[in-house]
């Protein structure tokens, strides 16, 4: 979660608080699908040949890294996973967010540095059924709201929220629609 939130911090200033998420998230998703590369292709998941965390690695300091980061890997990833308006959200050369020309060149430098750091190496993961990126997003939530002096509640319903909800109405496989609850 401190890199989560030191890659936010590399963003200050060129946007809101509520779009870091979109940029740390993608960036998370590539790292974890490129050290997972092996398990998710027998899953059924294709990483592309050259759109993985290492070949966004070998672009920093490219003057056209922000480009190269939307097509030839963000786009790639999302093309070949049906992914298209999911993962590709976040625009890496958006100069009026990341700034110009070398200030763009070192903020995604820096933020893949962050990324690359021994603690976020994901390939000896081996829990099953983890979902890294929903705690990923629900801790970002819950930091944006409290820098911003708002409960998380306020953006989205709580997981813990969601579980009671669930165990109070006693949602099943024959529970009849009309006694379901949706959020």
């Amino acid at each position: 979660y401190n890199y989560l939130w030191k890659s936010c911090d590399e963003l200050r200033g060129g946007m809101d608080a509520s779009q870091y998420k979109d940029y740390v998230l993608v960036l998370l998703f590539v790292k974890y699908i490129s050290d997972k590369k092996q398990t998710l292709e027998e899953e059924g998941f294709e990483v592309p040949e050259g759109a993985t965390f290492q070949d966004m690695v070998k672009l920093k300091g490219d003057s056209e890294i922000g480009d190269k980061i939307n097509k030839r890997i963000v786009k790639r990833i999302a093309e070949a996973n049906d992914l298209k308006g999911d993962i590709d959200v976040a625009d890496f050369n958006d100069d009026s967010k990341l700034g110009k020309g070398k200030a763009m060149v070192d903020k995604l430098t820096n933020l893949i540095e962050i990324f690359e750091t021994p603690e976020l190496d994901f390939s000896k993961n081996r829990a099953e059924g983890d979902d890294l990126l929903g705690d990923a997003y629900e801790y970002l939530m819950q930091k944006f709201a409290t820098e911003s002096g708002k409960s998380k509640g306020q953006f989205y319903t709580p997981s813990e929220v969601s579980t009671i909800m669930a165990k109070l109405i006693g949602t099943g496989d024959v529970t009849r629609q009309d006694k379901t609850l949706y959020d």
